[in-house]
């Protein structure tokens, strides 16, 4: 292993349509206080058409850093895999070109990795907005009561994690576990982050690494992106034979509670009781949180009480629907219908 002053640094970022953001991520990086000479931006485009490659070309023809790769098989996992591939580092940092990073983002995941003994190494993302709404799902999505012990979305503390978001990796750990599963629409980090703790690594959340992340602003775009997750989240379960915390398991119990408390409740009282108790639980939680977050924004009070709802039913009917494609009707062609990643 090269010695920590000289550890070389491939940012592989897969990139689809991203002309609004692209720069500014890029900027970030060319922005780093670690050497640049020591790092390079890769990004992985998938063949965008809104002038998002005019873009990554502009910045390739002014510096030696930046690559534009090809990305033909458009996913996200491919594009990072394609990154990966070419990459003849000895750390990859894999980011979103819809983010971007603190001053010494590089430099903290280098001194984390090699501080300690661990298979991967992340920060807690800030995420932020451009309007009320996007106010409000960013700071639902950074709160326990929105995202369970998804710790990377707000944690405060370093401490030892099941997966973090923009994971960096020793090139040498991916060529043994193997790279992104292109399989997956959502979830490739999870999966990979699973078989790093499967292969007997630790993954470490520092607060110390730093980026940024920029929320949607449409409700329905959240919706279907937390039903992919859920969906998603059950063909790991199915690759691995085991899920990685029990946090992924909660939204869809409260669906399906909810669901036979209304139907079972007709015929019996006592179910019917439990189910008002539940629902009336669930409420209290929600304006006890929301209460909370619109003390920090008093502006988001006419979204907060409804998106945690959002956030929590459509992961569990996303989870359901994954368990009878998956485990039931074993479909073999589970993409079909979940494949649109919405941004």
């Amino acid at each position: 292993m090269a010695k920590y002053e000289n550890l070389t640094v491939s940012i592989v970022i897969p990139c689809r349509n991203e002309k609004n953001y692209i720069g500014k991520c890029i900027d970030s990086f060319l922005n780093q206080s670690y050497d640049s000479k020591l790092y390079e931006i890769l990004v992985c485009d998938g063949m965008s058409d809104d002038g998002t490659r005019s873009i990554v070309k502009n910045y390739e023809e002014r510096f030696n850093n930046v690559k534009l790769i090809d990305n033909l098989g458009l996913s996200a996992p491919k594009g990072m895999n394609a990154g990966i591939k070419y990459s003849k580092s000895d750390i990859i940092i894999i980011f979103g070109a819809h983010a971007y990073s603190d001053y010494k983002f590089i430099q903290e995941n280098i001194n984390a990795i090699t501080t300690h003994n661990v298979g991967c190494v992340g920060g807690p993302i800030e995420t932020i907005n451009k309007d009320d709404k996007g106010c409000a799902i960013s700071m639902a999505m950074s709160s326990p009561f929105g995202v369970g012990n998804a710790l990377f979305r707000y944690a405060k503390k370093e401490t030892y994690v099941d997966t973090v978001a923009f994971g960096c990796y020793r090139k040498e750990t991916l060529d043994k576990i193997g790279y992104f599963d292109e399989e997956l629409v959502r979830n490739q980090d999870d999966e990979l982050n699973f078989r790093i703790i499967k292969n007997g690594y630790k993954i470490l959340l520092s607060p110390k690494i730093k980026s940024y992340y920029y929320s949607r602003s449409s409700l329905k775009k959240l919706w279907k992106q937390y039903y992919q997750y859920g969906f998603w989240k059950v063909r790991i379960m199915q690759k691995h034979g085991g899920i990685a915390s029990i946090r992924h398991l909660i939204p869809a119990i409260f669906v399906l509670t909810n669901l036979f408390g209304i139907v079972l409740g007709v015929f019996h009282k006592s179910i019917l009781y439990l189910w008002i108790l539940e629902i009336i639980l669930y409420i209290i939680g929600d304006i006890i949180f929301s209460l909370k977050l619109i003390k920090l924004n008093k502006n988001i009070w006419k979204y907060i009480f409804g998106i945690f709802p959002i956030l929590h039913i459509s992961y569990g009917i996303g989870f359901i629907n994954g368990l009878l494609n998956c485990y039931i009707f074993k479909s073999k062609n589970i993409t079909k219908n979940n494949t649109k990643i919405s941004r």
